[in-house]
């Protein structure tokens, strides 16, 4: 019997999602309270990789039990009980056997925050930029993003993509009353890394390094030696992963 499970944690006390053999991750220790609880070893697939340090609003993995769960809150209930307080399980339920957590999503989206001032209560959760940005630049070369379709100049070296084309549905920036700005970005696939070479380049921009205009020749150029240094871990959310309402349909 096939399970998803939506769930949220803060990665900064993580290797990213992905099991490692010396250094721990969501993954396993997941793995472990649902092997524990269920008393069969349970192996979990995810959506995607998350790398260390960033975290997830929202996050989708499945696993296979070899009987069905009799009551999946109350499993819910005790399997938040059992994991640690950065990992949170928000639903869990039954799916069809082909449902693939991974294979089976179509879209995903990041958000990524910038605050412009020093916060002891945000500092593990956004980057700490001190300075100006102009905001009107950044989402004139944002919207540069959705006019190509290979981000070679975003994709970190040695990562074995089949491919780097990836099909971006949004990407803009926003400004709270707080001032903080908030990146979301949404496509069908990404690259590893580069969600944070896209921001680390924007900023660039809204400082004043580049134009809109270069920026865009610096995708269009798909040469990663153009692009800017990657925004720090600790600012990005994995925020949203969607998949066919036949397959599955959000619960939050």
């Amino acid at each position: 019997m096939r399970y998803f499970i939506e769930l949220s944690y803060n990665g900064a006390a993580y290797c990213g999602w992905q099991r490692q053999p010396d250094q721990p991750s969501v993954q396993q220790t997941l793995e472990r309270g649902l092997s524990t609880l269920l008393r069969q070893p349970i192996e979990v697939t995810g959506a995607g990789r998350t790398d260390t340090g960033v975290h997830a609003l929202y996050y989708v993995a499945h696993f296979d039990s070899a009987e069905p769960i009799a009551d999946p809150g109350r499993t819910l209930y005790k399997a938040n009980f059992l994991l640690p307080e950065d990992i949170a399980l928000l639903s869990l339920t039954p799916v069809a056997s082909e449902a693939h957590a991974r294979f089976s999503a179509r879209e995903r989206e990041y958000r990524y925050f910038v605050e412009p001032r020093k916060n002891p209560f945000t500092r593990g959760t956004s980057w700490q930029y001190y300075v100006p940005l102009d905001v009107a630049r950044m989402n004139a070369a944002a919207a540069y993003l959705l006019e190509f379709d290979d981000f070679t100049s975003f994709a970190k070296l040695n990562s074995n993509n089949r491919t780097n084309i990836c099909r971006i549905l949004r990407a803009e920036w926003t400004e709270n009353v707080g001032g903080v700005l908030c990146f979301t970005i949404r496509a069908d696939r990404f690259l590893r890394n580069m969600v944070r070479s896209v921001v680390g380049t924007l900023v660039d921009v809204g400082r004043g390094r580049y134009t809109p205009e270069q920026f865009r020749a610096i995708v269009e150029s798909r040469d990663l030696a153009r692009s800017s240094s990657g925004a720090p871990a600790q600012g990005l959310f994995l925020s949203d992963v969607l998949y066919p309402s036949e397959v599955f349909e959000r619960k939050l």
